[in-house]
């Protein structure tokens, strides 16, 4: 890699704020992120090598501050979630049930042998996508609190089972890293606690803001890489590490001058980088060696909007039960993983991909009906 590739993938990253520039449309900012890294990679243009060495180990530090940046949209402190967590996690269960079952299914049709793979994309959610879609509407109510919770639930859950399941030969020893990985994110958390108890991390952030030191993003990104180093020998995805630390930080309370910082290094260089990445990885033209593939991301898809649809028997709207079937981390990581230990077929990672967008488009025409459903209810409140 050289400067004018990063110049043309950092341009390539602009792709993704003009993509989801209008409000209305609810598209994730990656989704041109993707298509640029489509467009200039394996499958368009061929300018963009993946498979580079310096590209790649950026694209993992991407990776990693992606996931970190997921981890702490994670509301673990807020009491009014909490009274929420009975019934989100009981949705929750039960969209696990079903998406075994449909996991299975659609592993069986489509003769794969990835069913567990399947029933965790299809039963996961994102909370990097829906919590914002629900801060822009300005949906509220009880039922957005169950939803929250629900989310929040299904995303860790996700994230904890993706390792074990992606590769059931090696469950045994990638459960034995996810434990060295959460261990090692508890003492991070203990170690943060202390500094928020002791007075300790308020002296230092006075000091840091006063002298521009940026001592509490230094402290967490050595955190973040430290992790990713247990987890890079305990054979377990950069993922984990990333999301753990990240609830970890939600738990003690993310700074606001952390946070800001998080997002333009995240946002700004690092996430636009690894999505591109990704995007230049994944071989479009192998759908049309494939086709059958292209049935597969749609039915994968279709069934995680399903799944979550269940949960009306619950007392969920429908609206917010398509919110939730939102996905895009756990897709992301499964393709990234399974690419790297060559466990997923040709086209897969491209159909994996395009299941977590057919339930961005069902979470987005969620959304707009139920932001339609709590307008007319805010105007009258108002009035």
């Amino acid at each position: 890699m050289n400067f004018e590739t990063l110049a043309l993938i950092t341009l390539l990253g602009l792709a993704g704020p003009l993509l989801a520039w209008r409000p209305s449309w609810h598209l994730p900012v990656i989704l041109g992120e993707l298509i640029a890294g489509v467009l200039f990679g394996t499958t368009g243009f061929g300018v963009l090598h993946p498979e580079d060495p310096t590209f790649a180990f950026l694209a993992d530090v991407g990776f990693a501050v992606v996931m970190f940046v997921a981890g702490t949209h994670v509301p673990i402190r807020d009491a009014s979630i909490r009274s929420a967590l009975g019934i989100g996690a009981l949705r929750a269960v039960l969209v696990g049930l079903v998406a075994v079952a449909l996991g299975g299914l659609v592993s069986a049709w489509f003769g794969t042998g990835h069913g567990l793979l399947y029933a965790v994309l299809i039963a996961s959610s994102s909370a990097a996508i829906v919590l914002p879609i629900i801060d822009s509407q300005r949906l509220s109510g009880k039922p957005v609190l169950e939803l929250t919770a629900q989310v929040a639930i299904a995303d860790a859950a996700a994230v904890v089972a993706l390792p074990l399941v992606i590769d059931t030969g090696r469950a045994g020893r990638a459960a034995l890293g996810a434990l060295a990985v959460v261990v090692t994110a508890l003492g991070a958390f203990l170690l943060l606690r202390y500094l928020e108890q002791s007075g300790l991390r308020k002296r230092l952030h006075r000091v840091s803001e006063e002298r521009q030191f940026a001592m509490e993003l230094r402290v967490s990104l050595a955190m973040l890489f430290l992790l990713c180093a247990v987890a890079a020998r305990g054979h377990v995805s950069i993922m984990l590490a990333g999301f753990a630390l990240g609830l970890a930080v939600a738990g003690i309370g993310e700074p606001r001058r952390v946070a800001k910082q998080l997002f333009a290094i995240s946002d700004g260089f690092l996430a636009p980088l690894f999505f591109v990445w990704l995007g230049a990885r994944l071989n479009l033209r192998e759908f049309g060696e494939h086709p059958r593939l292209i049935l597969l991301g749609l039915a994968l898809g279709a069934a995680a909007v399903l799944a979550h649809l269940v949960t009306r028997l619950l007392g969920q709207p429908i609206s917010l039960g398509a919110l939730a079937s939102a996905q895009i981390g756990v897709p992301v990581a499964a393709v990234t993983i399974g690419t790297q230990i060559h466990v997923l077929a040709p086209g897969e990672p491209a159909a994996l991909m395009l299941g977590a967008l057919v339930t961005i488009t069902a979470a987005a025409v969620g959304s707009r009906i139920a932001g339609a459903k709590t307008a007319p209810a805010q105007h009258a409140s108002g009035s």
